[in-house]
């Protein structure tokens, strides 16, 4: 499986980015996908995961009532609307396909990776 993911740039505290992973290959393999962060310094952080066929969507509390993850299957696409964006936003977000539906908040349930694309907001 790959992951390929768009839609970051540098935006003023406040504004709104969409994001986007599109994915390639065995995609039938993977039952959810999910959003993480690392900004410099950081561990990776979970920002947001739906399961494929149900749609159930789970959000880290930071992010929960600004961000909304969803799905378009036929595109194989998943998308990460972020709004209210904060400069403790930035970091740069990764996408993640897993076979599996729990632990979805954990980095190490995620088999694929996509290359990451750079969220920056100033204050």
């Amino acid at each position: 499986v790959q992951l390929q993911a768009s839609g970051g740039g540098l935006i003023q505290a406040g504004g709104s980015l969409r994001l986007s992973c599109t994915a390639s290959g065995r995609t039938s393999s993977t039952c959810a996908l999910g959003w993480f962060r690392q900004a410099p310094g950081q561990e990776r952080e979970f920002v947001a995961a739906i399961i494929w066929s149900v749609g159930m969507t789970y959000y880290a509390d930071s992010v929960r009532g600004r961000f909304t993850v969803s799905t378009e299957n036929a595109k194989n696409t998943m998308r990460l609307q972020m709004n209210s964006l904060a400069p403790e936003d930035t970091a740069v977000y990764y996408c993640a396909a897993t076979g599996k539906r729990t632990r979805l908040v954990a980095a190490a349930t995620y088999d694929y990776w996509g290359q990451g694309t750079q969220v920056t907001v100033s204050s």
